[in-house]
Parts: C-alpha cells; structure tokens; sequence
C-alpha cells in the first residue's frame, strides 16, 4: 500500500475575488427581500379580503382570478395577453430609444452652446408641459392609426425630457475645480468632454433611463387607447373592460407592471456594470 494513499488531497484555495462578488450578490439578494416579501403579503392580504368579503369580480377580481385569466387567454384568439404584452413591450422600447437618443443630442448641443440652449429648452419645456393624450390624435394621424411608430413617438415623448434635462445637468455642473485642473494640463474641450463632463454625466444619466424606461411603457400604453392595431395591452384593457372581463383586464395591467419593473432592473443592472465606481452602484451590506 502506498504510503501516499488515504493522505487527503491539497484544496485549492478559493479566489480572492470569489468572496467579495458572493458577498455582494447576497446584499443584493437581502436588499430585494424586503420588497418580495411584502408584495407577497399584499397578494395573501388581498385574496383573504377578496374571499372574506364575499366581492364579485365586477368590482375586484381576487389574484387567484387574475391568474387564471392569465393563464386562460395567455394565447386566446380574442384576448391573446402574450402577443399583446410583446407588441406593446416593442413599442414602449422602440419610444424609448427614439426619445433617448433625441435627449442626448439636445443635451449635447444645450451643454455646449449657450444659444442651443436658450432655442431648445424652452422648447422642450413647452412639450413636456402639454398634456400627453393632446399628441396622440396628432401622431395617429401623421403616422398613421395601424402604425407602431405612432405610439413610439407618444413613448418618445414622455422618454424625452428626463433625459434631456439630467444629461444637460450632468454636463454643465462639472465642478469648476474639475476644469480648472483640466485647462491647467491645456486640455482641449474635447478631452475635457471625454475626461470630465462625460464621467460626471452618467450617474445623472442612467438616472433619467430609469425615469424612461417606466414613463416610455406608459406612453405606448396610453397611445394604444386612442386605437391601434387589436393585440397589445392598451386595447386589451379597452375591450376587456367594454366586455366586463375584469379579471383580464387586471391581467393585462398586471403584464404592463412585470414588463415596466423588468424593464427598470434591466437599466439598474446596466448601470451597476457601466459605472461600478458610483455610489448609485452599491449596496450596503
């Protein structure tokens, strides 16, 4: 029997970064608990009154009711949930990047010449200020009732001015510190740009696509009750409604809420890996 048998095997020693990113994650896991925990509570409260009361579904459906409309017509013929949530998700992200791009550029020219800014932002002001459902009569027209993009353009306009208005923050509130050391070095403007204004922008930035990316959803939605084509979530709580089917109707709103809470942790995970270094980024454990 050799004298090396029945001796244990060396164990490799974990990487020196395995527990810090294990840590982190479990702060991130502790972090959300609270929020699941009571929506969960809200849900089992909400089914125990639905049922206790005795309250028809006319005047509000239990979850468990909600549910099983989901399930039922996830793929129904007349209230298809499924190609609904995906078309209308489409839009709301097509308004999205529309809206976002245009904000960054007005941003941009606004941060860098003072006579963009005096021309644009009352401009954007003004847009912002009308009433969302006065555009959407306007673009069913211009772009026309069956089009996709006419409710992109109503998601782009609501994803507009937070980005405007953050970006253009983020650029022009350098710390006049910042730019003084810069212009010390004779940096150009586009190294200032690159080095300086950029950097500071993102927090400020990734906080307005937080900010886009719900108020974008809202947009698709409420362009879609002013006409459209029939599959997507504006016009399913329309008709739903009309038919009485509450309990699809709370279906669909509920779709809307999971799309618009994906799409919100989808920007916070971005941001997470964009700009690790900010404090926005981290999670006390």
């Amino acid at each position: 029997m050799s004298l090396l048998e029945g001796v244990a095997s060396p164990v490799t020693p974990p990487s020196p970064e395995a527990a810090p990113r294990a840590g982190r994650v479990g702060s991130a896991l502790r972090g959300y608990l609270p929020a699941v925990l009571v929506a969960l509570a809200g849900l089992v409260l909400w089914e125990v009154l639905i049922r206790s009361l005795g309250l028809t579904s006319f005047i509000l459906p239990a979850p468990s009711a909600i549910w099983t409309a989901l399930v039922d017509n996830w793929s129904d013929d007349r209230f298809p949930l499924a190609d609904s949530a995906r078309n209308t998700i489409v839009e709301a992200v097509g308004g999205f990047l529309i809206g976002t791009t245009a904000g960054v550029v007005v941003a941009f020219l606004s941060a860098r010449w003072s006579t963009a800014r005096a021309l644009l932002l009352p401009l954007a002001i003004a847009a912002n200020a009308i009433p969302i459902i006065a555009f959407a009569p306007l673009f069913n027209t211009w772009f026309g009732l069956l089009n996709p993009l006419s409710k992109m353009m109503m998601a782009a306009v609501l994803s507009f001015f937070p980005v405007m208005a953050n970006v253009t923050r983020g650029l022009s509130g350098v710390e006049p510190s910042a730019l003084e050391l810069m212009r010390s070095y004779a940096a150009t403007e586009g190294e200032v740009l690159r080095k300086v204004r950029i950097p500071n922008s993102l927090p400020f930035f990734f906080t307005a696509l937080k900010l886009a990316s719900t108020l974008s959803l809202i947009g698709a939605i409420v362009a879609e009750y002013f006409g459209g084509q029939g599959s997507v979530l504006g016009r399913m709580i329309v008709q739903s409604a009309s038919a009485l089917r509450f309990d699809i109707t709370w279906a669909a709103v509920s779709l809307a809420a999971v799309a618009g809470i994906a799409f919100y942790l989808v920007i916070a995970l971005v941001e997470r890996v964009a700009i690790p270094w900010h404090s926005s980024s981290r999670i006390d454990g």
